[in-house]
C-alpha cells in the first residue's frame, strides 16, 4: 500500500490550465508520502501544500513539485512531489529521478493546493 495525499479536484483542474501535460498520459492526481506500508500506517496530517517547482526530462516525465510542511523533502532522499504527465513507456516512479538528477525550476509565486490524506493500492 501507499500512503499521501489526493490533489483536490478543483485545485487539480486550476493546475491543469495552467501547466498543460506536456505528455501522452495525464496523472496529476496524488503526491506520495511513503510506498511500502500496509493499514497499519497512519495516515499524514497535513491537509495543504504548495506547488513550488517544475521538472520536466524533455523526454517523457513531467512532475510538480511540492512544498508540504515547509519542506519539499520526503524523508527518503526524494522530493514530494505529483508526477504531471508521462510518455508512453514511461513510469511514475521515474518523476523522482528526474527530479534528483536535473532538479527543478522554481514557480513564483508558489501555488497553494488542498490535500486530502489517503491510502492506496499500489
Amino acid at each position: 500500500m501507499t500512503v499521501g495525499w489526493k490533489l483536490d479536484p478543483d485545485d487539480r483542474a486550476a493546475l491543469l490550465a495552467r501547466f498543460p501535460p506536456r505528455y501522452a498520459e495525464t496523472v496529476a492526481d496524488h503526491v506520495t508520502l511513503r510506498f511500502s506500508t500496509d493499514e497499519a500506517t497512519p495516515l499524514p496530517t497535513a491537509t495543504a501544500g504548495e506547488v513550488v517547482g517544475e521538472a520536466d526530462d524533455e523526454v517523457g516525465v513531467q512532475a510538480l513539485v511540492v512544498e508540504i510542511g515547509g519542506t519539499t523533502a520526503r524523508g527518503d532522499g526524494s522530493h514530494f512531489h505529483i508526477t504531471w504527465s508521462l510518455a508512453s513507456g514511461r513510469a511514475a516512479k521515474e518523476s523522482n529521478d528526474v527530479i534528483g538528477q536535473r532538479g527543478w525550476r522554481a514557480i513564483d509565486p508558489a501555488l497553494p493546493i488542498r490535500l486530502t490524506p489517503v491510502r492506496w493500492k499500489s
